[in-house]
């Protein structure tokens, strides 16, 4: 009996180390694929796995020529010059060499027969190869392996959409955006920073476009929604385009300028303020008349020149009114002017007044410019009649 307990206990004893090595092994293997994935670990993994395809294509290829081309090779180097970094690079490119060598001694000359290694077989494992090479010095020289650019322009496109949530507001009001990049990329020159201040009783939102469109324009977008995002809020009202102004300016791009409109809105009475930077006017819907009024500020461009001032209009969004805010992209195009423009987009609004305006942003844009090849952007501000503000 006492024998029996001891050979279980040895049992149980060899069964925990055995898993306990087991899950080890699990849990290093993981964390180095991720750190591999995330560009921080060594590629050893996807050498040995790349360095073991060799031989076995190599195998393949003598076993059966016909099916298996010695250009079958080609597809480890691809795969290097995407995963690997030069050092190691050169080391797969050794072992493919190696391989075409073996596969010509093997199957002989190309002159007497088919599915040989040919010198057009040598030369496009060699374009392939140089290339890759190449491929992996770029990627080497930014610091950024291929396996992560993907995440980081997720991240940053991740990054400006969350920079342009804009934040819930009080019952008996109602907000959205739409924004839709040139060419159906995800990165926009448009972009909305948005907060409510003076303890939550004022919402204030800044809707710019910056010069250029699509992906030549995101990178700005980024570094100035960044930037105005910690202005908003910290400065008054009067004087935020002022500092976005002076920002743009110490930046000294070629393609410097941008536009932007500024809403300051008291949630408890419905005022508000607009600043404009040389952006198209904003469109108020009346609850009382059913008519949309353009709300324009003055001031120039952001980034043209020092010590711009840009003067602000008021106004008042009384229960049932609407506010839309957008950009040129939305009303302006090659072939249409910026007051053809503003009447199609009101004349589109004009079938949401019954139904209101819920879901609208982004059906709007389909509607007015939806084969635009230029950034679009829209924002609504509702006040709802049916139910009082608190």
């Amino acid at each position: 009996m006492a024998a029996g307990r001891e050979r279980r206990a040895k049992a149980e004893t060899f069964t925990a180390r055995w898993k306990m090595l087991w899950h080890r092994a699990r849990v290093g293997l993981r964390r180095s694929a991720v750190d591999y994935f995330r560009g921080d670990g060594s590629d050893w993994i996807a050498l040995a796995g790349l360095l073991l395809t060799i031989p076995v294509l190599a195998a393949m290829t003598l076993g059966n020529s016909v099916w298996f081309s010695p250009a079958a090779l080609v597809l480890p180097i691809v795969a290097g010059g995407l995963l690997l970094r030069p050092a190691s690079l050169l080391g797969l490119y050794a072992a493919g060499a190696t391989a075409l060598i073996v596969e010509s001694v093997r199957l002989g000359p190309y002159t007497e027969g088919p599915s040989r290694v040919t010198p057009g077989v040598v030369l496009v494992v060699a374009a392939c190869g140089f290339f890759g090479l190449l491929t992996a010095q770029f990627r080497s020289r930014v610091g950024v392996p291929w396996r992560r650019g993907g995440t980081m322009l997720f991240d940053l496109r991740e990054r400006i959409r969350v920079q342009s949530k804009l934040p819930k507001l009080p019952q008996g009001w109602h907000r959205e955006m739409a924004l839709r990049p040139a060419g159906g990329q995800s990165f926009s020159g448009d972009f909305v920073v948005a907060a409510r201040t003076n303890g939550g009783r004022t919402l204030e939102v800044v809707l710019t476009d910056v010069s250029g469109k699509g992906m030549d324009a995101g990178s700005r977008a980024l570094l100035l929604s960044g930037a105005f995002g910690g202005l908003l809020g910290s400065l008054p009202p009067h004087a935020f385009l002022p500092a976005a102004n002076g920002y743009l300016l110490r930046q000294d791009w070629d393609e410097g300028f941008a536009t932007s409109i500024h809403l300051v809105l008291d949630l408890d009475s419905g005022d508000y303020e607009l600043y404009s930077a040389g952006h198209p006017p904003g469109l108020q819907l009346s609850a009382g008349s059913g008519r949309w009024e353009e709300k324009a500020a003055e001031g120039p461009l952001l980034g043209v020149y020092d010590g711009a001032q840009f003067d602000s209009m008021k106004g008042s969004l009384r229960p049932g009114d609407v506010l839309m805010l957008f950009t040129d992209g939305l009303v302006e195009t090659s072939d249409r002017d910026i007051v053809e423009g503003i009447d199609r987009l009101t004349g589109e609004a004009d079938r949401y007044v019954a139904g209101g305006f819920h879901g609208a942003a982004w059906h709007l844009i389909e509607a007015v410019a939806r084969d635009v090849n230029d950034d679009r952007a829209l924002l609504l501000i509702c006040r709802e009649a049916s139910t009082p503000t608190r």
